[in-house]
């Protein structure tokens, strides 16, 4: 069964195993799919079946995804599953050595470079959905002048009005109430800098 919250990886190991571009888009493509095969996988990203399999088992060594059961009658196939929803990496878990530091940092860049390739698709694609799912996308930006307690307090609000969102979609699913769903990616960055 799939951990209802979020791993929070604090091994360099875990971490360098997710920090590979391809890993994490397969990640996340099995985070929104639920389940699937490495061939459903290989689709999405556009590479090949063995490949695709290959990082899908490198990933399972890091307990990050796990066999889920069967979905159809072809006993070949293997299935797979995240094994929580979602991962956290905490700046705490990684500073302590120099070359911690940098996986912690190569990943952060890949997750913002996977996340903004998906608003860029988004954002071309933007005309092709329909008024209500324009009108109700969100693209703000604010710049508050906080301390870094403020700025800790307001992730973690962020972080419950988020999960609150996410477990009313999965309960809703589980229920069959699909209409109307679609899959929404929210991304936040709170980070202080200077002028």
């Amino acid at each position: 069964m799939t951990a209802p919250d979020p791993r929070r990886i604090t091994d360099l190991g875990t971490l360098k195993a997710i920090a590979h571009p391809l890993r994490m888009k397969l990640y996340r493509a099995l985070l929104v799919a639920r389940t699937a095969t490495a061939s459903h996988l290989a689709e999405q990203v556009d590479e090949a079946v063995s490949l695709v399999s290959y990082h899908l088992r490198k990933l399972a060594d890091h307990g990050l995804i796990e066999e889920a059961a069967p979905q159809s009658a072809d006993g070949r196939e293997r299935w797979w599953k995240p094994s929580s929803q979602g991962l956290s990496v905490y700046d705490e878990d990684f500073r302590d050595a120099p070359e911690k530091v940098a996986v912690s940092a190569a990943l952060g860049r890949t997750v913002f470079e996977q996340r903004s390739e998906l608003y860029r698709a988004f954002l071309d694609r933007k005309a092709a959905w329909s008024e209500e799912w324009r009108s109700a996308s969100i693209g703000s930006e604010w710049m508050p002048r906080l301390t870094a307690a403020e700025l800790a307090e307001l992730r973690r609000e962020l972080d419950a009005v988020l999960k609150k969102y996410d477990d009313k979609g999965r309960a809703a699913d589980r229920a069959g109430d699909t209409e109307g769903r679609e899959h929404v990616a929210v991304h936040l960055y709170g980070f202080p800098f200077r002028t």
